[in-house]
């Protein structure tokens, strides 16, 4: 696939974020958030999905790993933009991922709100949608996108 310019990418983001009514900086496709990553080394990609996922399903290398909802019971994680703010700069990128985009959303949309500047949210998210019979990985996000990931 053939990536646009940054900027392109950046304004194609802006642009997703607009259509779905999100109040953060934009929307990335998982391919466009690594992208992203490579071209701004002050950008930070945050996984909020919960410290199992992280255990079993697997990790994005470099990720800030930060839960948005803690396992089991999905518990809000209280902490999350004090965590946030100890972790990553409030000037850079920040590019939220989980399991198919949902608590990445609700993240950029928290720290959009706590004055972070640039928050995104990864469409897809780490897994993807479900396939027809109900599997994830196949279907859009980061691994099925063929992006770097480790699995303990």
């Amino acid at each position: 696939m053939s990536l646009p310019t940054i900027d392109a990418l950046l304004e194609r983001a802006r642009e997703r974020a607009r259509a779905l009514n999100a109040p953060y900086a934009g929307s990335l496709e998982p391919a466009e958030a690594w992208a992203l990553l490579q071209h701004d080394a002050a950008a930070r990609l945050v996984d909020v999905r919960s410290r199992a996922e992280w255990e079993f399903v697997g990790r994005a290398p470099g990720a800030v790993e930060i839960e948005w909802k803690s396992w089991p019971g999905m518990v809000p994680n209280g902490a999350f933009l004090d965590m946030l703010t100890e972790k990553v700069d409030r000037a850079a990128p920040v590019l939220f991922l989980c399991r198919s985009g949902g608590r990445s959303h609700d993240a950029a949309v928290a720290a959009t709100a706590a004055g972070f500047g640039a928050c995104y949210n990864v469409l897809q998210g780490f897994e993807g949608d479900r396939d027809p019979d109900a599997h994830r990985n196949t279907v859009g996000g980061w691994r099925a996108a063929g992006l770097p990931w480790s699995q303990s």
